[in-house]
């Protein structure tokens, strides 16, 4: 029974890691393989499956992939106005060293774009422009990808520990809270290691150790501040935005002038004014304050909001819950709204926008493809018991000491897949039917569920390591 249990996520470990199949080809499949197995093995009822399926269609496209879908959009709505052109010139004229921009770039404005869009923008934009300063692309690339291994658990607008709160049924403020406690010593740790992959060498680290320590106890604390009172949405967002002004404050206050480390001089250009700048942020503006405003600190916007919702119930077996669509105070609608607003700021026409718009979902398709498949797989595993044999097989040989893989089996998820999301999405219960089956509390079994987006992380950074190799 286990290894039937087992076999959706057997398949997709042999189809995207041995076999190289594209993931929007193999988790289709790795559906079916859940399917069959949950209505000839595990009794499931023929209505029961499609429901459940059903249900997992309506979580991927509501709230997951509307967020997903507007936040890409908004980058490259940046990318149509040039505003992004403005961003890189306003990042490359704080300093001359390489180390110095190396975090600038890469740790803070990569955490911005992780914590904004995610889905690779966040390592393909800042290598971009390191590369295009004269930093080696190898090594751009490589440090943009240490960098992007910690945000990840916040990615998207926090969407991985959001999906994980709707996969597990617990609060995504005490998800992000726990989450960003056990991120600390990563989060503390990563500028100092780009540096000195940077380097090639601990030398690297002269000069640099007090900015290297601004720019993570600067993210980290801010992130786990705003995770504790705010939820997941912002945290990282907002911890790049702090370690970006440690960085800037450190170069100004104790500039750093290494010859070894200084790049090539590059040409004046003209300064650009506060409006340009304000202009060409004002997409991310919009969508900080948006969150913010709606957010459970401002009860007076938040609540009302909330209202406006329905609920339907999809699946109707053991366990089923009515689905809820929150119409208007979800992350992906404010984003849309900030997205048309900062556009227009910047000159570009609703039509123009639209057409970005139509775009960007369709070069989305096989990632649309992609997270409907595995989170529908992940709830017909659910509610067909699949799950919870799972977790009774890995509790029963690892007993009390399973809290101690939990962050491992995260961080296969996202070695497989690439993603925290899905990760969070195909073990997040498992997570927490393996917490209770050791009969861990409540607050236990949501520290055992945020060991998963903290393996996501370590998962990105074997990434890393095998993009190096």
């Amino acid at each position: 029974m286990f290894l039937i249990a087992l076999s959706p996520i057997l398949w997709l470990i042999i189809a995207l890691s041995v076999l190289k199949i594209a993931a929007y080809k193999a988790c289709p499949i790795a559906l079916v393989i859940a399917l069959t197995a949950g209505i000839f093995v595990n009794d499931m009822t023929i209505p029961h499956a499609v429901q459940a399926t059903l249900e997992g269609v309506a979580l991927a496209c509501w709230p997951i992939l509307l967020v997903i879908i507007a936040a890409i959009f908004t980058y490259n709505l940046t990318l149509q106005t040039k505003a992004m052109d403005t961003i890189k010139k306003m990042l490359t004229s704080v300093s001359n060293d390489r180390r110095v921009l190396i975090l600038l770039i890469g740790w803070g404005f990569g955490g911005f774009l992780e914590g904004m869009a995610g889905f690779g923008t966040a390592v393909a934009i800042p290598a971009g422009m390191l590369a295009g300063i004269g930093v080696n692309p190898v090594l751009a690339a490589m440090v943009c990808l240490i960098a992007n291994s910690v945000p990840t658990a916040y990615g998207s607008i926090g969407i991985p520990i959001v999906t994980l709160g709707n996969v597990t049924g617990i609060d995504p403020i005490q998800l992000a809270t726990y989450t960003a406690l056990q991120l600390i010593p990563l989060t503390v740790l990563c500028p100092f290691l780009m540096v000195i992959v940077a380097s090639h060498s601990l030398k690297g680290l002269k000069g640099m150790v007090l900015m290297c320590l601004a720019a993570g106890v600067g993210f980290s604390a801010t992130e786990l501040a705003i995770a504790m009172f705010m939820g997941p949405e912002l945290a990282v967002v907002g911890g790049s935005i702090v370690a970006m002004a440690a960085i800037i404050a450190c170069a100004k206050l104790f500039p750093v002038n290494d010859p070894e480390h200084a790049l090539p001089p590059h040409d004046d250009e003209a300064p650009i004014t506060a409006g340009t700048a304000v202009r060409a942020w004002m997409p991310f503006i919009l969508i900080f304050i948006f969150l913010l405003m709606t957010s459970k600190l401002i009860p007076a916007i938040h609540d009302p909001l909330n209202l406006i919702k329905t609920s339907v119930l999809i699946y109707d077996g053991p366990g089923g819950e009515p689905y809820t669509f929150t119409w208007l105070a979800t992350p992906g609608v404010l984003i849309l709204l900030a997205a048309f607003i900062g556009g227009t700021i910047q000159g570009a026409g609703f039509g123009s926008m639209v057409g970005c718009l139509r775009r960007t979902a369709w070069n989305l398709r096989f990632t649309i493809i992609t997270i409907i498949t595995v989170i529908a797989t992940a709830k017909v595993m659910g509610y067909a018991g699949m799950t919870h044999e799972i977790a009774e097989t890995a509790v029963a040989a690892t007993g009390t000491m399973y809290p101690f893989i939990a962050a491992f089996i995260g961080s296969i998820g996202t070695f497989i897949t690439g993603s925290a999301t899905s990760s969070c999405v195909l073990f997040g219960k498992l997570q927490t039917d393996s917490a209770m089956a050791i009969g861990a509390s409540e607050s236990v079994q949501a520290w055992i569920a945020a060991s998963n987006p903290l393996g996501a992380c370590a998962g990105k950074m074997d990434l890393a390591k095998k993009a190096k190799a």
